[in-house]
């Protein structure tokens, strides 16, 4: 039995510069490191000084589901929900 791979939604927030940036991943803790070392030059994560930190994740089943659901969160009722997380 092949195990099935998952994919994980997610959103990370900067306290420093109040951003919010949502993803999909099959890795969230190397996707985090990745965002916080600055990794991806050309990304809007590395624009902001400050650490990125988790703030929501939901687990699907495949990346076409995960790539909708992100689509979903990016949009403004999906934002809007998501501020319900943000540390205080």
């Amino acid at each position: 039995m092949v195990e099935q791979e998952k994919y994980i939604v997610y959103a990370i927030y900067n306290k420093v510069c109040e951003k919010i940036y949502i993803g999909q991943t099959e890795d969230l803790q190397t996707r985090l490191r990745l965002h916080n070392d600055k990794t991806f030059k050309q990304s809007y994560t590395s624009r902001f000084s400050g650490e990125w930190e988790i703030i929501y994740t939901e687990e699907l089943e495949s990346r076409q589901k995960a790539v909708i659901r992100e689509k979903q969160l990016k949009s403004y009722r999906g934002r809007d929900f998501l501020k319900q997380y943000i540390p205080q």
